[in-house]
């Protein structure tokens, strides 16, 4: 246990001041989003459905069962994955914003779980909970096509500011590290994202015949 401890501590020696300030507004992002959820005053004072929640926990292990099904590997993290993004989309979208970002936040949880890329802690922060928390976003909009496009964007932003801050070293000599972030990231995002919004076009005229339309 001290040989742990011991050694976690000489890691976080290491670490210049503007990491500290990174890691500290990943944390400060964290809690706020959380605070947010919790603590936002509700319309009406009435407890979470109990659909709520059981479409929500379904939504949350169907996308993390079609993570495993990948498509197109990256060698450095990151894959294109059999659309596992859209059930949250969709849970985000038929059950509002709040909902959306909770499930988000525990599917993101449950992807550090599974196969974790871990090189800094703000990086694991960013990369996992804030990064799958935001495709909560799809819910910000009633158009579920433009919501995954606003989810898969912003899930994308994370990863390519980890992508420039921790991983710039990995570029090709001579080669922008934002462009070479832009392109490793944006290229899986991108088709990951675009099946996405392909396949809602389909799913949801099946599906607008089981799940509850969105609140006006």
């Amino acid at each position: 246990m001290n040989i742990v401890l011991s050694s976690i501590f000489s890691f976080l020696e290491e670490w210049a001041a503007w990491e500290w300030i990174l890691f500290a507004l990943c944390i400060a992002a964290v809690v706020g989003c959380i605070l947010w959820l919790v603590l936002s005053p509700k319309k009406e004072k009435k407890p979470v459905q109990l659909r709520t929640l059981i479409y929500g926990a379904m939504c949350v292990a169907l996308s993390f069962v079609l993570s495993y099904i990948k498509l197109w590997q990256m060698p450095m993290g990151g894959s294109v994955t059999l659309v596992s993004m859209l059930p949250l989309m969709v849970y985000a979208n038929r059950f509002g914003l709040k909902n959306g970002l909770i499930a988000g936040l525990a599917y993101g949880l449950l992807q550090f779980i599974q196969k974790p890329e871990i090189y800094q802690w703000a990086q694991i922060i960013i990369d996992y909970p804030l990064a799958f928390m935001l495709v909560g976003l799809a819910g910000a909009v009633k158009n579920l096509q433009l919501g995954c496009l606003i989810g898969g964007f912003a899930r994308f932003l994370c990863h390519f500011a980890t992508g420039v801050i921790f991983f710039g070293e990995y570029a090709p000599e001579g080669m922008n590290v934002y462009l070479y972030s832009l392109g490793y990231n944006g290229g899986y995002m991108g088709v990951d994202t675009l099946l996405c919004i392909v396949l809602s076009i389909p799913l949801m005229l099946a599906l607008n015949r089981y799940l509850p339309k969105r609140a006006e």
